[in-house]
């Protein structure tokens, strides 16, 4: 048992679920806050939105140029699809809240499709379950905060 690995794969997950505090903490104002604050308040969450969904995307270059590196060969998939997301959270941020917001959320659905995939093809297939919660409860806060406009 690698002490080093588990203990690396424990701050990852503190770090990931921590992820989550902008979205909920959001969320959760969007609908305490005056009316007058809603702009702001939807502005930080698609931006916040637009940020996690570039990250996620960039990870797919991260396993591509793994790829690269191991097998000399690696898929163009992984940096095409790796551009997607911040291209379409790009276009979330330019949209109202109550469109843009909404859009981000099926955007987080659409990466964690394309990532059951890509994760188990480059032997991630652990991080998935994780993944899963941190998509439902993004996506979740996404719609919330959405709601509230």
């Amino acid at each position: 048992m690698n002490t080093h690995a588990d203990q690396t794969r424990k701050h990852v997950k503190r770090l990931a679920y921590a992820g989550l505090i902008p979205f909920v903490g959001m969320a959760i104002l969007m609908w305490l806050v005056d009316a007058d604050l809603h702009p702001f308040m939807a502005l930080a969450m698609a931006g916040y939105g637009a940020t996690v969904v570039s990250f996620l995307g960039g990870i797919h270059w991260g396993i591509g140029f793994r790829n690269v590196t191991r097998m000399h060969n690696a898929p163009l998939f992984n940096f095409g699809w790796g551009v997607v997301p911040s291209l379409l959270a790009w276009v979330a941020v330019t949209m109202p809240a109550y469109a843009g917001l909404p859009l981000l959320a099926l955007i987080l659905v659409i990466c964690y499709m394309v990532d059951r995939k890509a994760y188990a093809e480059a032997g991630l297939q652990d991080w998935l379950a994780m993944r899963l919660h941190l998509t439902v409860v993004a996506t979740l806060c996404c719609l919330i905060g959405a709601a509230a406009t």
